[in-house]
């Protein structure tokens, strides 16, 4: 098994495929960190292990080991450094490794990866339309940059990319569950030729640190990217809650206890102000970008749910 292991590995490395694939990811990478940076962005360093991290809306397998005397987890996603950070560096971005082990059923979808990049950011005092709209910027910049200067890749890949055009089309997430059904976001990226945007989303489907509407008990001040041809969502994000009475009655909400957040709660007690931030999958954007059937085709050393992996 592991000779296997180590034989389909060096196949994948020789893919001239993988080699376009790590161009446009290079070129992806170097676009977005050269507009944030041009608006006044800093670049922070990721968190690789915490002792806190993102609780996920569904289940994945605990990321956890003990250093001594001390039980750190393995970061899913930086929200809790983002929400911290951003009280004193009003506006930053990372390209943060996360490690999220999902259970083997994902390897179907064709888009999850055991370890991923996010590029993630978040802005102090921001609001969702506000970064919808810089959202947009960086996906048409992007796709406007691979097209002019990885031409001979997507060549390479029979891929064809338009860039699209904007303000994005938006949707409300009950709109769509009551036309589509519980497969709305699937359905919908399948029938759409552009990106669009999903908002207004759920409690019961998010974390406790999203926004709840004032005006809408219930319904979070959040958005998801989608992207079109069926790859699926590119991008979450939303409003943070920031006020402290608020995010102990999300705790309990969501069923969670105040003991596995004391360090965060800690925090949030000396004081918040509202921030918004997303985070878009690099290697989910490079397998749109190249129009692979399968994420893990963009990666060197992909770790696949389910699979031995080098």
């Amino acid at each position: 098994m592991d000779t296997q292991v180590v034989s389909l590995a060096l196949e994948r490395l020789k893919k001239e495929s993988l080699k376009s694939a790590l161009e446009i990811n290079t070129s992806v990478r170097r676009i977005m960190a050269e507009t944030l940076i041009s608006k006044g962005f800093l670049e922070a360093p990721p968190v690789i292990f915490s002792i806190v991290t993102d609780p996920l809306n569904h289940p994945v397998y605990d990321p956890s080991f003990m250093y001594g005397d001390y039980k750190y987890s393995l970061t899913k996603s930086m929200i809790f450094h983002k929400q911290i950070l951003v009280q004193e560096i009003p506006k930053f971005f990372i390209f943060s490794p996360n490690v999220r082990l999902e259970t083997p059923d994902k390897a179907a979808s064709g888009r999850h990866l055991l370890e991923f990049t996010q590029l993630d950011l978040e802005i102090k005092n921001a609001h969702r339309e506000d970064l919808m709209e810089l959202a947009e910027e960086l996906y048409v910049k992007t796709i406007e940059y691979v097209i002019k200067h990885n031409s001979k890749a997507l060549e390479s890949l029979g891929r064809k990319l338009k860039v699209p055009a904007r303000p994005f089309k938006v949707y409300k997430y009950l709109d769509l569950q009551e036309k589509y059904g519980d497969d709305f976001e699937a359905k919908m990226s399948r029938e759409s030729s552009e990106p669009f945007w999903i908002i207004d989303i759920p409690l019961e489907s998010r974390e406790f640190y999203d926004r709840e509407k004032d005006d809408e008990p219930g319904i979070l001040r959040d958005m998801d990217l989608i992207y079109p041809e069926g790859f699926g969502e590119a991008l979450s994000g939303g409003e943070r809650e920031y006020k402290i009475e608020r995010i102990r009655e999300r705790i309990i909400k969501k069923g969670q206890t105040f003991e596995q957040f004391h360090w965060f709660l800690e925090i949030a007690e000396s004081g918040l102000e509202l921030s918004t931030g997303f985070g878009i999958g690099i290697e989910r954007f490079v397998r749109y970008i190249c129009g692979f059937k399968r994420i893990e085709d963009v990666h060197p050393f992909p770790k696949v749910p389910g699979e031995l992996s080098l």
